[in-house]
């Protein structure tokens, strides 16, 4: 089964990407994301376009994306991912993956989605324990940074920091190892299934629209890390 990975750029996608492949049932073919097309960056997690398709290259696979207005009302990020998924479809493509970790209603939603599409949805990480998979992670090498925290959940202090044990040990009671509550969100730099790393500094802190975002700078650019972006969509 061929399959694209929804992928937001952060740990629970690049460990998504890693049990798929270890599994080895499901081909993963590409990498789909949404861009916030305003400020050409990943959408909430706030990463830079061109840090996107360094990992996609990291990973040896295509990146389709998905363009969104800002503001984005929920009928344009519908029709959107509607133009995505026929996409993949057109290309061959039988299942949609997603880090998703245990909130019903995500679940329900992508599934609703992705009724009469003719394409699967796939979630390779559903119901495992937060606490163990976050350490799970980064045993097994996974690299990532604090690209976003909701200050409402999280000590603002957390953007930039890096995913770590130490970072789960400070983690206050009531955070989500994984903020699979959008406690906060990461930006995989390495890990399994890397060829290279995607070397990055935490840049300038800013609070947007009620979150804080540490903006990611690329340590250095080697001239080969452009990664064709596929689709009617593509840059």
């Amino acid at each position: 089964m061929k399959a694209w990975l929804a992928w937001s750029s952060g740990k629970d996608s690049a460990w998504s990407l890693h049990v798929l492949r270890a599994e080895g049932r499901v081909e993963v073919a590409g990498l789909l994301t949404t861009v916030n097309a305003s400020r050409d960056r990943v959408a909430m997690h706030d990463v830079r376009r061109e840090l996107l398709q360094a990992q996609a290259h990291a990973v040896g696979l295509p990146l389709h994306v998905a363009l969104l207005p800002d503001p984005c009302p929920n009928d344009a990020y519908e029709a959107a991912m509607r133009a995505a998924l026929d996409e993949a479809r057109h290309t061959g493509i039988q299942a949609i993956a997603f880090g998703d970790l245990f909130l019903e209603d995500i679940r329900q939603y992508r599934e609703a989605q992705m009724a009469g599409t003719g394409l699967r949805p796939l979630f390779p990480l559903w119901g495992r324990p937060t606490a163990a998979l976050a350490r799970e992670m980064v045993a097994g090498g996974l690299r990532a940074h604090v690209t976003c925290v909701d200050p409402r959940r999280l000590d603002a202090s957390f953007a930039g920091r890096e995913f770590d044990a130490q970072l789960l040990d400070d983690l206050p009671p009531g955070v989500d190892p994984c903020g699979e509550n959008g406690e906060f969100h990461t930006f995989a730099w390495d890990g399994p299934g890397f060829e290279r790393p995607v070397r990055v500094r935490p840049g300038r802190v800013a609070e947007r629209d009620g979150f804080v975002f540490a903006d990611l700078v690329p340590e250095a650019t080697t001239g080969d890390e452009h990664v064709p972006v596929a689709g009617a969509r593509a840059t």
